[in-house]
């Protein structure tokens, strides 16, 4: 298998994060992509253009950060970080969508900040950022029962506030968040999230 990523990219770290969680590092191929670059051939593998886009053994392609990570949970004999069922399945699979939501958020905040001066919305990044800090609180609320355990639930959160420091150092999200920064500091430390820290260096 090739997972086709970025360094910088939040939804790719989920994906690098995965198969290091699974045991999967002697199977599947890290492939360094730039999706900015106007000669890459990323949309031969994802028409979206986007990072990561996973190829098969058999040339099949996964793409979007959720599949794909389902994907590589499929494909090991050990504790699933998808939970099978029940209560515990759609609390990992809400705090992913909450955590791909404040990647979301971020970066499209990021992209408007990025807009030459007459282009640029205030009002629009705002909206962004409004949404990155009230989902922010809502983890906080729940960041004691986040625990030690490893879903993709805590992968997704991890790897959206490892991207908050990495674009918005600047912010002090851990500020009235106590609970959800203790949480991150253990969680931050998991050889998982060390090895794959966003950088913009290839």
């Amino acid at each position: 298998m090739k997972l086709r990523y970025g360094l910088a990219s939040p939804y790719a770290r989920k994906a690098r994060v995965m198969i290091i969680e699974c045991g999967l590092q002697d199977r599947v191929e890290l492939v360094l992509t730039s999706v900015w670059d106007p000669n890459s051939d990323i949309a031969a593998d994802n028409p979206l253009g986007k990072v990561p886009a996973l190829v098969g053994d058999g040339g099949e392609v996964l793409y979007d950060s959720p599949v794909i990570c389902e994907f590589l949970d499929s494909q090991h004999d050990g504790l699933k970080l998808f939970p099978p069922a029940g209560g515990a399945r759609w609390r990992a699979l809400r705090r992913q969508a909450l955590a791909d939501g404040v990647m979301d958020a971020a970066l499209l905040r990021r992209l408007e900040l990025a807009r030459p001066d007459g282009e640029r919305s205030t009002a629009w990044a705002e909206r962004q950022k409004a949404a990155v800090e009230r989902s922010l609180d809502a983890l906080e609320e729940e960041a004691d029962s986040l625990g030690a355990e490893v879903t993709i639930g805590q992968v997704a959160i991890g790897c959206a506030l490892g991207y908050l420091d990495f674009r918005f150092a600047h912010e002090d999200w851990r500020q009235g968040r106590p609970a959800l920064a203790d949480w991150y500091e253990t969680f931050a430390d998991r050889p998982s999230m060390r090895a794959t820290a966003p950088t913009d260096k290839s």
